[in-house]
């Protein structure tokens, strides 16, 4: 099943400054090594690697900020063929890191392919969510839609993630008595395991494109519905 043609990327959008001290990141690595057995050539970009302003603008250094890494960081995403993005659960929410992906990706959607589509068409996405509050579902379908309605393609059972007892206590990966928290869970290892796998036969089968007839943008400004019944 390899195939080398495909490339994932995956964005970290932990809260953590430091890449390596970042829970989110073991279990977005999980996922990057199945994708790697299956000979995707695969990527993790931990976001506060970089300076992304907020925003909904291509490049917001026209919009008064000194800088914006988000023009080098759009070539990574146009060059993968599936998306993945990595986020902690604060107050049952996706961070606020993740929340400025989602704009930044946001601001590029009226780029276009050479067929008239949303650039993001042909592409995959899946969402990992960590924490130690419930959330993963809600954080996922909020992640899930907005790639969606951008123009991704969201296979079957595109998210995974892990969260332990509510409140206080550990996180991913941290050491424990019993061993790294999480890293037994077998719902986490088979979900994550699915989606990874998921991304890769859809990228696969997604890999010319999604046929323009009826989304390519430069032939529908002037559309018009019919309303009378159909035959």
């Amino acid at each position: 099943m390899s195939d080398s043609t495909l490339k994932a990327l995956f964005f970290n959008t932990s809260l953590e400054k430091t890449a390596s001290e970042s829970h989110t990141r073991l279990l977005l690595n999980a996922s990057a090594n199945i994708m790697a057995r299956a000979g995707v050539a695969t990527e993790i970009v931990h976001m506060l690697d970089y300076q992304v302003p907020p925003g909904v603008y291509p490049d917001m250094t026209e919009k008064g900020w000194d800088r914006d890494d988000w023009p080098t960081l759009w070539e990574k995403v146009v060059a993968a063929d599936i998306l993945v993005i990595g986020t902690p659960l604060w107050l049952g929410e996706e961070s606020s890191v993740c929340r400025v992906l989602i704009e930044r990706l946001y601001a590029m959607s009226g780029q276009l392919n050479d067929k008239g589509q949303s650039s993001f068409y042909g592409k995959v996405a899946g969402c990992v969510v960590t924490g130690n509050e419930d959330g993963i579902k809600h954080a996922a379908m909020t992640l899930t839609f907005a790639l969606n309605h951008l123009g991704y393609t969201i296979p079957p059972q595109a998210d995974c993630g892990w969260i332990g007892e509510a409140g206080p206590g550990p996180s991913y990966g941290d050491e424990t008595e019993g061993g790294r928290a999480g890293f037994d869970n077998a719902f986490t290892a088979r979900n994550t395991t699915i989606m990874s796998w998921n991304l890769v036969h859809l990228a696969r089968m997604l890999k010319g494109g999604i046929p323009s007839e009826g989304n390519d943008r430069r032939t529908l400004k002037d559309v018009t519905l019919d309303h009378t019944p159909p035959g």
